[in-house]
């Protein structure tokens, strides 16, 4: 989602992950605020308690987010609370919430809940939905 931002302008791109900083940076279109935090080795991302109070301060037009796995009762799942407490503070914060789910998180299960599917306004994937889910 990141990639197709710099053909953009006037945009103010809050973040908590250095892959997104790093693809927006010569953008000129783009402004980057990055959150605080303790970085995750494995994709870059920054997370805690001070990254979720980070996004607390914010309330931005459309927060765009991904999850781990769905659950069959359309609960997002993720397997690290700290990266839970951010997604749900981004998440409560944004006006329009837009997450990205490829078609294997809807096949795998993690242990803690972020929300459910029907607290955001869109869901982007790369597979139509069985009819299950689309009434979810």
């Amino acid at each position: 989602m990141a990639q197709a931002l710099p053909q953009h302008s006037n945009l103010t791109v809050i973040t908590n992950n250095i892959n997104i900083v790093n693809i927006l940076r010569f953008s000129p279109g783009c402004e980057i605020i990055v959150a605080g935090g303790t970085r995750r080795r494995a994709d870059g991302g920054l997370l805690g308690n001070l990254t979720a109070q980070f996004f607390g301060q914010f309330k931005p037009d459309f927060a765009v987010m991904g999850c781990s796995a769905v659950d069959a009762d359309g609960d997002m799942l993720d397997f690290d609370l700290s990266e839970v407490r951010v997604s749900q503070a981004i998440l409560w914060q944004a006006r329009r919430r837009f997450i990205v789910a490829d078609h294997g998180k809807f096949h795998r299960s993690a242990p803690a809940r972020i929300a459910n599917l029907t607290d955001v306004d869109t869901l982007i994937t790369d597979r139509h939905l069985r009819p299950r889910w689309k009434a979810v």
